[in-house]
């Protein structure tokens, strides 16, 4: 079983400082940015995923102390391993892989970390008592806790159900923050990749109350003639 610095060690080799300039800039962060003071290594995310695979047996601890380090990378392998390890994990292990997680929720402190773990890590707990888990995330001041609500609900969409991501949805119409502009019009996309009456009734009560950014995600799969008519509601409203 692999610790903490022998996977930092592998992913140290790995390194890419080139590459690394490029994340850091994409992934904003720069003073003001969204992932302000972040370090990549500038690892690509395939190769991460081998690390984890390698390493899926690493222990709680090893995750929860690459979990708390300042290097991307080491928090992306670190929810890529506990994902592999929920796979395959009975009910109570789950139980405490999901409490880790939201415990160490304050490291998942990007988009990419909180997509590639929320509809995971999540999935029973999101399941089983849906606004115990969701409301006090989507009232959070923090914009990651906030896109995990909404991220948690896709384990719901794939299960056909909707209602919890539509309740999301509409209580984070007013937030300002474009990451969950992008969060909650993607959803409703998959929503409507399911089921278009759904996804055209949420549309036809608050298109024009809906962010811009949230609104055209939202459209990407409905005819052109559909998308331009919402569109133009969301310009009056």
């Amino acid at each position: 079983m692999a610790s903490s610095a022998q996977i930092e060690a592998e992913l140290a080799a790995l390194a890419d400082p080139e590459h690394a300039e490029v994340l850091q800039r994409f992934f904003k962060t720069g003073p003001g940015g969204y992932g302000a003071g972040d370090v990549f290594l500038g690892i690509r995310v395939p190769a991460l995923r081998r690390v984890a695979r390698a390493r899926r047996t690493a222990s709680p601890a090893t995750c929860r102390r690459l979990l708390a380090s300042e290097v991307h990378e080491h928090r992306f392998v670190a929810l890529a391993i506990l994902c592999l390890q929920f796979e395959r994990a009975d009910a109570a292990e789950r139980e405490r892989i999901a409490e880790l997680y939201l415990d160490c929720r304050d490291r998942v402190n990007n988009w990419d970390l909180v997509d590639s773990s929320a509809e995971y890590l999540l999935a029973d707990r999101v399941a089983r008592a849906p606004r115990k888990l969701l409301d006090p995330l989507v009232g959070s001041e923090v914009v990651w806790d906030r896109r995990i609500a909404v991220l948690a609900t896709f384990a719901l969409i794939k299960r056909g159900s909707f209602e919890q991501t539509l309740r999301v949805c509409e209580a984070l119409l007013s937030d300002t923050h474009d990451l969950i502009h992008k969060a909650t019009g993607w959803m409703l996309r998959e929503v409507g990749k399911r089921d278009e009456a759904v996804l055209r009734g949420f549309l036809d009560r608050h298109a024009a109350s809906m962010p811009r950014t949230m609104l055209r995600y939202s459209l990407e799969r409905l005819p052109d003639a559909d998308r331009r008519g919402y569109m133009a509601v969301g310009r009056r409203g």
